[in-house]
C-alpha cells in the first residue's frame, strides 16, 4: 500500500469524522431545542444510533452511487485526494459560520471537480469525466429532498394535531417528549446509514485506484466499520453553531413539532437510501422543519434565514468543485 493511498484513506476517515460533528445538528437540534435531552445526552444518543447502522445496514447502494460519479478512466489517487481536501475545507468553513450545508454535496462536488480537472489535463472533455446519471440525480435532490421532507413533515404534524386536539396539553407534551427520543434515534440511524456510505464509496474506489484491490472486488469489512466509527465519534463531538441554526432560527419547535420533523426526516432518508440516492440529511431535515412550521402559519417560518440556507446549498457543489480543481492542479505532480 503506497504512502499516497494511506494519506487518502486517513483523509477520508477525517472527513467522515468532520461530517459527524458538522451534521450532528441534523440529529440533535430539535431534541436539544425542545429540552428533551441535554446537549451531552443528545450527542451520545445520536452517536449510538449512528453506529448501530453498521450492524443493520449491509446493502451499500449509496456507496456504489458515489463511487460511480466520476468515470473510472479519470479516477486517480490525486483526484480523490483533491476532492477530499476540497470537501474538508468547505465543511470547516460552513461549520465555522454556522451554516448547515451538505457534507454529502461538498464531497461529491469535490470529487467531480477534481475528476473534471484531470480530464482537462488529459486534453479531454471535462464534462465527459463525470457520470451524468448519478450527478443529475444528486442535483435534482438538492431541491426534491427538502420538498419531500417538508411535505411529509407538514402531513405528520397536521395528523398529530388532529389526533391530539382533545388531549390535555401538558400530558401530550410529556408523551411527545418520549416519542422524540424514538424519532431522534431513527433520524440518527438514517443519518449514519446514509452519510457513512458516501465515504465508504470513496475509500473503496481509492483502494482500486491505488492497486490495493481488484476492480469489482467485495468491499473489505474494515471500511464500513471505520466509517461508521468515525461518523459516530464526530457526532459525539457536536456541532453547536449549526445546532443553533437548525433548532431555533428556522422556526420555533415544540416537542410535538420536533417529533414530526425528525420522523419526516427519517422517513425521507430511509426511502432515498433504499433506492441508493445520496441525499443531504441537512437539506432533508431543514425541509421537514419548514413543513412543520407551515402547519402553524406561513409567517412562522423565518424565510430570510431559509433563503440564505438555500443559497448555501446551491453554491456548495460548484465551490467544492472549484476548490478541488485548484488543489488537483497543485498536487497532481507530487
Amino acid at each position: 500500500m503506497s504512502l499516497l493511498l494511506v494519506i487518502v484513506i486517513i483523509l477520508a476517515i477525517c472527513f467522515d469524522f468532520i461530517n459527524g460533528f458538522h451534521d450532528a445538528a441534523n440529529s440533535i437540534a430539535t431534541v436539544v431545542s425542545t429540552k428533551v435531552l441535554s446537549p451531552l445526552q443528545a450527542v451520545l444518543w445520536a452517536a449510538a444510533f449512528n453506529f448501530l447502522a453498521y450492524f443493520l445496514i449491509k446493502d451499500h447502494k449509496v456507496a456504489a452511487t458515489v463511487a460511480k460519479t466520476v468515470h473510472e478512466h479519470f479516477i486517480t489517487l490525486h483526484v480523490i485526494l483533491a476532492g477530499l481536501i476540497a470537501a474538508i475545507t468547505w465543511n470547516l468553513i460552513t461549520w465555522w459560520f454556522g451554516i448547515p450545508s451538505s457534507s454529502s454535496h461538498t464531497l461529491i462536488g469535490g470529487f467531480a471537480g477534481a475528476g473534471m480537472t484531470n480530464a482537462l489535463f488529459m486534453h479531454e472533455n471535462a464534462l465527459g469525466a463525470i457520470n451524468a446519471a448519478p450527478i443529475i440525480q444528486i442535483i435534482a435532490f438538492i431541491f426534491l429532498a427538502p420538498f419531500i421532507g417538508s411535505f411529509i413533515g407538514f402531513a405528520i404534524n397536521a395528523a398529530m394535531l388532529h389526533i391530539c386536539k382533545n388531549a390535555k396539553p401538558s400530558k401530550a407534551e410529556v408523551w411527545f417528549k418520549r416519542l422524540q427520543l424514538v424519532s431522534s434515534g431513527a433520524l440518527s440511524f438514517a443519518h449514519g446509514g446514509n452519510d457513512a456510505q458516501k465515504v465508504m464509496g470513496i475509500i473503496y474506489i481509492s483502494l482500486i485506484a491505488g492497486g490495493a484491490l481488484p476492480a469489482k472486488a467485495a468491499m473489505p469489512e474494515w471500511i464500513p466499520l471505520a466509517c461508521y466509527s468515525a461518523i459516530a465519534l464526530g457526532t459525539m463531538s457536536g456541532g453547536w453553531k449549526i445546532v443553533k441554526t437548525m433548532g431555533t432560527k428556522i422556526t420555533k419547535v415544540t416537542p410535538l413539532e420536533g417529533f414530526s420533523a425528525e420522523t419526516a426526516g427519517a422517513v425521507t432518508l430511509f426511502a432515498t437510501e433504499w433506492v441508493g440516492i445520496p441525499v443531504s440529511t441537512t437539506h432533508t431535515l431543514v425541509g421537514s422543519i419548514i413543513g412543520v412550521g407551515l402547519t402553524k402559519r406561513v409567517s412562522a417560518v423565518r424565510w430570510g434565514v431559509t433563503i440564505n440556507l438555500i443559497w448555501a446549498w446551491i453554491i456548495t457543489i460548484p465551490i467544492s468543485a472549484l476548490i478541488a480543481g485548484v488543489v488537483f492542479a497543485i498536487v497532481r505532480n507530487f
